[in-house]
């Protein structure tokens, strides 16, 4: 390699080196957003509510039908073969 690549190179690594501890920084002292106390106990309290609530309003009726017994047959495989009934296996 000749002094230009290397030089090119190794200013890559240090810029990649030099972002990463930038970010990492930022990440570290970012400051989250300060939600009062009292907001947010009584939102907790609200979402509590509405799930208690659609917890205990009652049970879903049961279904005695399956909408899947009168399908029709729409599966052109099973149609063919139309020797599938000639050969008997002789080990059975």
């Amino acid at each position: 390699m000749d002094r230009n690549k290397k030089l090119i190179l190794i200013g890559a690594v240090a810029l990649v080196i030099v972002l990463a501890a930038v970010y990492f920084i930022w990440q570290k002292y970012k400051t989250p957003e300060l939600i009062p106390e009292e907001a947010s106990l009584k939102d907790a309290e609200e979402a509590a509510e509405k799930i208690t609530e659609g917890a205990t309003k009652g049970v879903l009726p049961s279904i005695q039908t399956n909408p899947l017994e009168d399908k029709p047959d729409v599966n052109p495989a099973d149609k063919a073969n139309p020797f599938k009934d000639i050969y008997k296996n002789p080990f059975q």
